[in-house]
């Protein structure tokens, strides 16, 4: 059974930078961050293959967002740089499973999901 564990989030000022763990436990393949705001649907932000060396992003965050993964310690880690008030949201780590390579931006695509971790941007 795939766990994801989430952690990293906080209260920042606009400008600032925050980086966000994830923590797996099994196999999951492709993982992904994805954000959620308050009366907002879930969406996408970025997501990297299995040995880190692919990586895609949302228009939004491409070049403010960096993506990585440590295939020994089983860990994601999403460093945001520049936050914006509009990032503000609850951040959920997920994976799509350990047979699957193909990227995707549909949430509904993803197998597994953490509890995720909020991160609030303040101007």
């Amino acid at each position: 059974q795939v766990q994801l564990v989430e952690s990293g989030g906080g209260t920042v000022q606009a400008g600032a930078s925050l980086e966000l763990s994830c923590a797996a436990s099994g196999r999951t393949g492709i993982l992904g961050w994805f954000r959620q705001a308050p009366g907002k649907g879930r969406e996408f932000v970025a997501a990297i293959n299995w040995n880190g060396q692919s990586t895609v992003y949302a228009d939004s965050v491409k070049g403010r967002f960096t993506i990585s993964r440590d295939g020994a310690k089983n860990t994601m880690s999403l460093q945001m740089n520049n936050l914006k008030p509009e990032d503000s949201a609850v951040y959920y780590c997920a994976g799509r499973g350990s047979a699957i390579t193909v990227f995707s931006r549909d949430r509904s695509q993803y197998r597994y999901w953490g509890q995720g971790t909020q991160v609030t941007v303040s101007s």
